[in-house]
């Protein structure tokens, strides 16, 4: 009986023990964060709204840095403008032939001595005449609003107040997002003229146009402090080592030459100061425009206000004429 006894308690502690040790240490051990330091870079660009962040290392070579800094400034050029477009688009319906935008059908089939078809119950006429009015239901309409709205506040300067950074694979997604919202909206498609497709397809390249004037390709330049990154270089050949890093560049185009500097206050401050300096002058004006004497009454204007300090004597108040209501306010 001592034997087996022995027995059964040998195995229990050789088969629970291990396992038992085994649990204490995975739950007692700490998971690890790693947090990786990057250099944060303030872009710029020529309008005030043409701004955000991005995030790199010191290791990034200058050219790729370029390339991927132009592909997010391009991505928040084509979010800017499918966000226009695109409201008109849910309000409107899609674009007319090139040839017949601006004229008015309605007055073009009395001229001509012909009606109109019947029109659809979400019809909504154009005003500018650049839309046929074939717009989609109104719960669509809301879809496709809020995917172009989420898509603007993404490629927002406010992403700047908010500290986010931006990558081309977000902005990105958002524009695949208003894809899917078209998509829904017009299944048999957009014609090739109307503009939300040919950005939402189409690539950019820079043109003498409105639309294409501030695209960047691989052959614009970055500037930081004055001076222009040399393609051949790393990032940390300009900026140091220091991954803990936050610089203000410019992205341009190719010979554009040095941007102009940062203005050394902000627009408020400048209002700011010229409203305080305005107001003064207005002060000084009035102080040269009054003759009068009640200054004397002031007491900056008293000649005997030293005296009267060290001798403690302050304001003397007479009561009635040959009373007892006379006093005297002594000092302090």
């Amino acid at each position: 009986r001592k034997r087996l006894k022995a027995s059964v308690t040998f195995r229990y502690t050789s088969l629970k023990a291990p396992s038992c040790t085994g649990t204490l240490l995975k739950t007692r051990t700490p998971s690890a964060r790693v947090h990786h330091a990057m250099v944060l870079i303030h872009c710029k660009g020529k309008a005030e709204d043409q701004q955000f962040l991005y995030e790199t290392s010191v290791e990034m070579p200058v050219s790729q840095l370029v390339k991927d800094m132009v592909d997010v400034h391009n991505m928040r050029l084509r979010i800017q403008r499918l966000k226009v477009e695109g409201d008109d688009l849910a309000q409107y319906g899609p674009c007319k032939p090139p040839d017949k935008q601006g004229l008015d059908e309605d007055i073009q089939a009395e001229a001509d001595g012909i009606s109109q078809p019947p029109r659809g119950a979400t019809y909504c006429k154009d005003p500018n005449g650049k839309r046929n009015g074939n717009a989609p239901i109104a719960q669509v309409q809301a879809m496709m609003r809020k995917a172009l709205a989420d898509a603007a506040m993404a490629a927002s300067k406010k992403q700047v107040e908010f500290k986010k950074a931006l990558t081309k694979k977000d902005l990105a997604e958002h524009v695949d997002v208003i894809r899917g919202a078209v998509m829904i909206a017009y299944p048999m498609g957009l014609p090739e003229w109307d503009p939300v497709r040919m950005d939402i397809e189409g690539d950019e390249k820079p043109s003498n146009t409105p639309l294409g004037i501030d695209i960047l390709d691989s052959t614009a330049q970055i500037w930081w402090a004055g001076k222009q990154m040399l393609p051949g270089n790393k990032l940390g050949d300009h900026v140091g080592r220091n991954e803990k890093t936050k610089i203000v560049a410019k992205l341009q185009k190719k010979g554009g030459g040095a941007p102009q500097r940062e203005a050394p206050i902000s627009p408020e401050e400048h209002k700011a100061m010229m409203a305080y300096y305005h107001k003064r002058q207005e002060e000084m004006k009035a102080l040269e425009t009054n003759n009068e004497d009640d200054y004397t009454n002031s007491s900056w204007a008293n000649s005997k206000s030293l005296k009267n300090h060290f001798s403690g004597v302050g304001n003397v108040s007479i009561g009635g004429a040959g009373g007892r209501g006379g006093g005297f306010n002594g000092g302090q």
